[in-house]
């Protein structure tokens, strides 16, 4: 991998370019330590939520001012002793916004009547439209914080995807394929949009660099079982996957890359599995070529939740001392320990408690 390897444009969201000052680390100015944003329903455009106060609050204004000038003869101007519309118009301005200079008063019974039970209760509806916003947006930042706090103090085990582009986004529908809850991943990634939309897709959401420290922590990764890295570019998954797994020596690491020369730095770096893209797809390229059919299954294959699935799953007591052509679902290899066995091995040749099995097994519906 060369250090001026530039990324291809894909069509992908999140593909971007970041400047690099002196070949050092990219700096998130607007966010260093990147913003946790948890699920969230679409939003109201703020542009209308502000035109609809907006438009509540000129229509109080304009009701108290037809009602004040309606009752015109009920109050008294300093000025010239006469209440004309303008007039009118002030002095529900003036009422409204509680300043009250006085120069314009009701003096007649039922002027005052009408300010006890009408201008009142329209000044108070007023000054909760004008203050409603603030307090709204004072509400929502106590209330996302006790959210984020709740939040870290039970996360546990969870998986940390960094890069929601169309492998991180595919990564995900994976997981919840196969029944991962959508509280249990966290996706990090450096554009606002993107982090916006895994919000709206019920995920908790992380916006900073990914090779920095603190993006990962925040992302509460020294806690993780699992972290599927999918950047767009080499480099950035190699340095991703040495932050993450200085962080945590545990967790299971995932990584794409798009070059294969590029896979045993990954693997140096720390990442259990490296999976390289382009020579995945090329290698499905050609089998669907040479035999269509191979490629549909292929394909069926690595669609979760559609017609056949691949899945790891214990052996069961009733299947130990079996063979492995002996059990229900079409079995083609089996995990002992950190040995991975074909299903012909004479290692796998009776199925063992503890054993795992990987299995080629009919689709689940998704509800």
């Amino acid at each position: 991998m060369t250090a001026n390897q530039q990324p291809e444009p894909t069509g992908d969201s999140t593909w971007f370019r970041r400047p690099r000052a002196g070949g050092g680390r990219v700096q998130d100015t607007d966010d260093p330590g990147g913003r946790i944003t948890l699920p969230s329903r679409p939003p109201r455009p703020p542009l209308r939520q502000v035109s609809a106060r907006l438009l509540l609050a000129l229509l109080v204004l304009a009701s108290t001012t037809l009602i004040v000038w309606l009752d015109r003869s009920g109050y008294n101007d300093n000025s010239d002793g006469a209440v004309d519309l303008l007039d009118a118009a002030y002095y529900a301005t003036v009422t409204l916004s509680t300043t009250g200079y006085g120069d314009i008063t009701p003096v007649s019974d039922g002027a005052r009547l009408t300010n006890i039970l009408v201008i009142t209760p329209l000044r108070v509806v007023f000054l909760i439209i004008l203050v409603g916003t603030t307090l709204e947006v004072l509400t929502e930042r106590t209330r996302q914080q006790w959210r984020v706090s709740r939040w870290k103090d039970t996360v546990r085990d969870h998986v940390v995807v960094i890069g929601y582009g169309t492998k991180g986004r595919h990564a995900v529908a994976a997981l919840l394929g196969q029944g991962f809850p959508k509280e249990s991943i966290v996706v990090v990634d450096p554009q606002p949009k993107v982090v916006e939309q895994a919000a709206l897709d019920g995920l908790v959401a992380v916006r900073g660099d990914a090779t920095r420290s603190e993006t990962l922590i925040r992302a509460e990764l020294p806690r993780a079982a699992r972290v599927v890295v999918a950047p767009q570019r080499d480099d950035t998954a190699v340095l991703v996957t040495l932050t993450a797994r200085q962080l945590n020596r545990r967790a299971t690491v995932v990584a794409a890359v798009r070059e294969d020369e590029n896979a045993p730095l990954l693997r140096q770096s720390g990442a259990d599995v490296v999976v390289p893209s382009s020579s995945s797809a090329g290698r499905l390229l050609g089998m669907s070529m040479l035999s269509p059919n191979t490629g549909a299954v292929m394909e069926d294959l690595l669609t979760f939740g559609t017609g056949l699935d691949v899945a790891e799953r214990p052996v069961t007591r009733e299947e130990v001392g079996r063979s492995p052509r002996d059990c229900d679902d079409l079995v083609v290899a089996v995990v002992r320990g950190r040995k991975l066995l074909n299903y012909n091995d004479p290692e796998a040749a009776l199925l063992k408690l503890g054993d795992r099995v990987i299995t080629i097994q009919q689709a689940v519906p998704r509800t």
